[in-house]
């Protein structure tokens, strides 16, 4: 009985991870919604859904570099304990909110450094950091989705963390062909707002909403209207 129980649940555990759809690049393998996919954006891979809607709630961006200076584990604590200037479309610039400080943690026996922030990438999106450095390449994820719909995607952010492996081979650096690795001269994660879609959601996301029912408002206060003028007309005539 117990025998066959195992059976079954390994029979289940295998049939989940077989429908799994992995993404896999030079230095990073982790598991992604089979609705999405990722594409090499000059040297960030950009990850998001097929969907158009979906497309623009949320978005999975990742950049490696080679390890150069300012690549420590406890530079970016540092960096992620510190709010995240971002510029505005507008003009002007605007700060992050860091809604839980950095913290390292283990994932798959790769130490992470891992933070979360609103609005540092893109104004009312929750980004979540999870940098590490592994031989000489230091590699950041950032996982992003609006506040709106944040909840949504927490699940499927949680496997995709869960399930990071590093992947790097020792001679990536010697191979260029297998990259794209940016220099070590260069800050980790300076690319990923350039690297953001322009077609992501603006404002809060509930304007739509709002013009909604404003624009059910005006419609139901004019069927009132002629409503008490087709009254009126006709109370007139029974007058007459």
């Amino acid at each position: 009985m117990k025998y066959s129980l195992f059976t079954s649940l390994a029979v289940i555990l295998l049939s989940f991870s077989a429908h799994a759809k992995v993404f896999r690049n030079a230095y990073i393998a982790f598991e992604m919604p089979e609705t999405w996919k990722c594409n090499l954006e000059q040297t960030e891979w950009v990850c998001r859904s097929e969907q158009t809607k979906e497309s623009k709630e949320a978005i999975i961006i990742l950049t490696a570099k080679e390890v150069g200076p300012t690549d420590t584990f406890a530079l970016y604590e540092s960096h992620l304990n510190t709010p995240i200037a971002v510029n505005l479309r507008g003009g002007g610039t605007a700060e992050s909110k860091i809604v839980y400080k950095a913290k390292s943690v283990q994932i798959n026996d790769q130490t992470w450094i891992d933070s979360l922030h609103l609005g540092s990438e893109v104004p009312n999106y929750f980004t979540r950091y999870l940098a590490t450095i592994k031989d000489k390449i230091a590699i950041l994820v950032t996982f992003s989705a609006h506040k709106q719909y944040y909840t949504k995607y927490s699940q499927d952010f949680f496997k995709a963390v869960m399930s990071l492996r590093v992947i790097a081979s020792k001679n990536l650096l010697a191979k260029p062909d297998l990259g794209p690795i940016r220099p070590g001269s260069e800050t980790l994660g300076a690319p990923i707002s350039s690297a953001m879609p322009a077609d992501m959601i603006q404002g809060d996301g509930t304007e739509g909403k709002g013009s909604n029912k404003a624009m059910l408002l005006g419609g139901a206060l004019l069927l009132a209207a002629l409503g008490a003028l087709i009254y009126l007309r006709a109370k007139k005539k029974k007058k007459r």
